[in-house]
């Protein structure tokens, strides 16, 4: 039987926010949250606690890796490289520490091991590159989780399927992005339909990758929650509302 989790269950180095589920319910499911690039594990403890998913327990991780020159928040990828064109931050530049940490430290040891959660139980949710970063620990973990939300967070270019032989990972997916300037791109949508089994495209009415912000956009969310948490009690009407 699974069991509330503690930060004692995990590395020394990780840090994370445990958010238990409402009521102290004995949880049945955990959902990991993995921020996006530049952010850290405040807002998305925060967000778990708007989602008040019942018999859930959720985990926000913060990112392994400190952003440079002192611009504050973190990230997860292996290197940080500078688009020069556009004077941006790339996204993708490898995530082969984050996903083996989730997959080791975070999935394995800690949940199954320590906590007794099954593989079902297990949901991931990340935004941008913490989007990435789930995906990654997904198809690195092979066995079926209870899920993936991707949000602006396509698959890493390291883990795309060369040939049509691969065997599909059969966690479901759902990505969200925008109806323009998204790096939910039909090819990004390509290469995991290539990767996953199970794979749900929501196009948000708006430019650009960003969390939801109202009840329309959260509301497919709430659904594939709906369908894949393994909770006794469903997921509450009110729990689809935004602060």
């Amino acid at each position: 039987m699974s069991r509330q989790p503690a930060i004692s269950d995990f590395p020394s180095n990780l840090q994370l926010r445990i958010v238990p589920s409402p009521l102290d319910q004995t949880p049945v499911s955990v959902l990991v949250l993995l921020h996006g690039l530049g952010d850290s594990m405040e807002s998305f403890a925060q967000f778990a606690r708007q989602l008040s998913l019942p018999e859930t327990t959720c985990i926000s991780l913060q990112a392994p890796f400190s952003l440079p020159f002192d611009l504050g928040g973190f990230h997860w990828g292996d290197d940080i490289t500078f688009d020069q064109s556009k004077g941006t931050m790339d996204y993708d530049t490898g995530f082969s520490k984050a996903s083996r940490m989730m997959k080791e430290d975070v999935i394995e040891e800690a949940l199954l091991q320590k906590c007794g959660y099954k593989p079902r139980n297990i949901l991931l949710f990340g935004f941008g590159q913490g989007g990435m970063v789930a995906l990654a620990a997904a198809l690195a973990y092979r066995t079926e989780l209870g899920g993936v939300v991707s949000i602006g967070g396509p698959l890493p270019s390291h883990m795309i399927h060369s040939g049509s032989d691969e065997v599909k990972n059969k966690t479901p997916v759902i990505v969200l992005g925008g109806s323009s300037q998204s790096l939910m791109t039909q090819s990004a949508l390509s290469n995991l339909k290539q990767a996953f089994q199970v794979v749900e495209y929501v196009r948000w009415p708006k430019a650009g990758d960003s969390m939801p912000r109202n009840r329309d956009e959260m509301l497919p969310i709430m659904k594939f929650f709906a369908r894949r948490l393994q909770s006794r009690s469903g997921v509450p009407e009110g729990a689809i509302e935004l602060g």
